[in-house]
């Protein structure tokens, strides 16, 4: 199979990296023959995180896309993700699809809440639909979550599939046994962009640490995001985050319970659980999915729920081990590329086989 998969970002970008850029190496080891374009590079990316972006890049990123657009139709299945032109409407979108070639659109997040609930109303009216517009048109939608598959089949999808969003296990190994510690260090992994969410702990830690010896640590996080709070920012590079997550003793995803957070995907609390260690999340969409109350974690529904499971599990390492032990083993049973490879594969196939009835 000629395969032309188009992600939004090259490596630094998480959704990208993860829900396509991982997969990679396993395709071609099982004969698809790979083409990879991302959209926006790395240097898109790192200006995004700085709060500076160049209009001119992006234009070029468009006009190189158009140009590869061209040659869609030697490919037997084109994987993109989310959509070809983020802010053009659906029609410009819909010139560059081929009948001839089958496509798959990916979705980890709820990109369409960016359209239909914008401001202003220009944009929802131009673009409120458009993402609804290519999930019809695609011949298989992935989806990471319940959420996004409804949106999916409520758009007129022909086939939805969940697809998670999944760890390499080659990466993140069998973690070793937590040792004691004087100090538990209790940790959140992310970008810059979702570093927010952590501003509603603040009053449930500092108290905490007044009875128990606790550290805070935001992994990708800048640390003015973090000022004020008992989080310490630290750098996230992909070549540490493993080793990074290893030292932490307790994994948190706090979020709001709103729609945008609803389409999320959890990567963070897979993260946590491939690394053993025992999760505090909001009960907000595929998380109550993921976390198993009282198993491999704790859902918090407030900041009371919030304040009693950080300090059961900060007093008591053995409930960590045992939880994180349990987290463990689900990801490796559920979310992990070795376990969803044979899915993905099969999914592209299928679309091709769609595409050709």
């Amino acid at each position: 199979m000629r395969l032309l998969i188009l992600p939004r970002y090259d490596a630094l970008g998480a959704s990208s990296r993860l829900r396509m850029l991982q997969f990679v190496p396993a395709l071609q080891s099982e004969g698809f023959d790979v083409d990879v374009a991302p959209l926006l590079d790395d240097g898109y990316v790192s200006d995004l995180y700085a709060g500076s972006v160049s209009g001119w890049k992006v234009a070029r990123a468009y006009l190189r896309r158009m140009r590869l657009l061209w040659k869609f139709k030697k490919y037997d299945v084109v994987w993109v993700e989310k959509e070809l032109f983020p802010w053009l409407p659906a029609w410009f979108e819909a010139r560059w699809f081929s009948n001839n070639v089958a496509v798959v659109a990916d979705y980890d997040d709820a990109l369409f809440h960016r359209y239909d609930q914008h401001r202003i109303g220009l944009v929802r009216w131009l673009l409120g639909r458009k993402i609804d517009s290519v999930m019809r048109r695609a011949d298989v939608v992935t989806a990471g979550n319940n959420y996004l598959a409804a949106r999916a089949n409520d758009a007129g999808a022909r086939h939805v599939e969940w697809l998670p969003t999944v760890v390499d296990l080659d990466r993140y190994t069998t973690p070793k046994p937590k040792v004691k510690k004087d100090v538990v260090v209790i940790g959140w992994i992310g970008s810059p962009a979702t570093a927010h969410y952590l501003l509603q702990l603040t009053p449930v830690l500092v108290e905490l640490a007044k009875n128990q010896a606790i550290r805070c640590v935001a992994i990708g996080a800048r640390s003015d995001q973090v000022k004020g709070t008992p989080f310490e920012a630290l750098p996230w590079s992909e070549n540490e985050e493993v080793a990074e997550l290893s030292g932490l003793d307790v994994g948190i995803m706090p979020l709001l319970d709103e729609p945008w957070e609803r389409g999320k995907c959890g990567y963070k609390l897979i993260q946590y659980m491939a690394c053993g260690l025992p999760v505090v999340a909001s009960p907000v969409g595929v998380n109550v999915d993921i976390v198993r109350q009282g198993e491999t974690g704790e859902l918090a529904s407030s900041i009371a729920d919030w304040a009693s499971s950080l300090a059961r599990l900060v007093g008591d390492a053995d409930l960590r081990q045992q939880m994180g032990a349990a987290g463990r083993r689900r990801v490796e049973e559920t979310f992990s590329l070795q376990v969803q490879f044979a899915r993905l594969a099969g999914i592209l196939r299928d679309a091709q086989l769609r595409n050709h009835r």
